[in-house]
Order: C-alpha cells, then structure tokens, then sequence
C-alpha cells in the first residue's frame, strides 16, 4: 500500500495537521465517534508521525481510559483521536483534500452501527470485541 503525504486545516484555519497516511480509510460506528460527529467517523490511521501547528489552540478530551480527542478550540473542528497506550493517530479523512486518492476498505464497531444507514461498499468488518482483542493482543 502506498503512503500519502497529506496537510490540512481546521475551518478557521488556526490548526494544521500532516502527516504520512496510507490510502485506507476506515469507518468507525461506535457510540462515542457517533456522539462526537453526528454520524460514523470516517478517518485514515496516522500512525505516531502526526505534525500539529498550534498545539495551543487544540483542545484535548479524554473520551475513554484509552483514548482522547483533539479539536480546534476556536472552529470545534475534529482533529484527531489518539490511542494513549501506543500514541497512534486517527484522523477524520475530511480533513485532507484526498479524495480520489483514498479507498474505503474497513468498518469497526460494526456491531453498533444503526439500521438507520449502510454503506454500500464491500470492506472488512469487525465488531468491538475483535477490535478490542486486536489492541490486546498487539497487533495494532
């Protein structure tokens, strides 16, 4: 898989964020990234090589004992999930003018998405307790 250099803004403009993603976009359909956006996350992975500007204008939110978020503390603008334990990034795939570059090729949390919407796509899909198992057993 190829890894794309990426760079982009928050919606006032006071934060940016690049990095080196791969091509993979995956949904996440838990309770917390639905709360958080008003419907599924869809994010790429940024492994540990996140570069923010303005670190001071990012608030962060300790959403779970394993993660927390980062958002644009003028615009409200989501900027990223990182995972505690290992300091990886997740970042909402909106944020970069990759649209034709990307493939949407996983789903987590499966287990709780609504019925109220389905994407059409053929992707891998994994419920919370095999995402759960996965981080447990190290294979991030």
């Amino acid at each position: 898989m190829s890894k794309l250099e990426a760079t982009g803004k928050c919606l006032c403009g006071d934060v940016t964020l690049s990095g080196t993603f791969g091509e993979s976009v995956g949904a996440c359909h838990c309770e917390i990234c639905r709360t958080w956006g008003g419907g599924p996350l869809l994010a790429l992975d940024g492994g540990e090589g996140l570069d923010v500007s303005d670190a001071g204008a990012v608030t962060v939110f300790g959403s779970t004992d394993w993660a927390e978020r980062g958002f644009c503390s003028r615009c409200g603008t989501h900027l990223y999930i990182r995972v505690k334990g290992s300091g990886r990034y997740i970042v909402p795939a909106g944020i970069f003018n990759l649209d034709h570059q990307l493939n949407f090729d996983h789903q987590i949390f499966i287990d709780k998405q609504p019925s109220y919407y389905c994407f059409a796509n053929e992707t891998q899909n994994m419920t919370g307790e095999e995402v759960f198992a996965q981080f447990s057993d190290g294979d991030e």
